[in-house]
């Protein structure tokens, strides 16, 4: 399925950053390996309860 949002500059950088270090076939795919961690491994309380808003504000 293909989707279409916004980020930030700086969230672009470094998923592409990460893409790099990871040897991930770019931006997409380290997006798409967050989300699958988020999903099956991650704690959605941890996640979500704290606000980490760079440009909030």
């Amino acid at each position: 399925m293909e989707q279409s949002f916004s980020i930030d500059g700086s969230q672009m950088r470094w998923l592409r950053e990460m893409a790099a270090a990871h040897k991930l076939e770019d931006e997409h795919k380290a997006l798409r390996v967050l989300l699958t961690y988020a999903m099956l491994d991650g704690d959605e309380e941890a996640i979500f309860r704290q606000i980490r808003c760079r440009n909030c504000g």
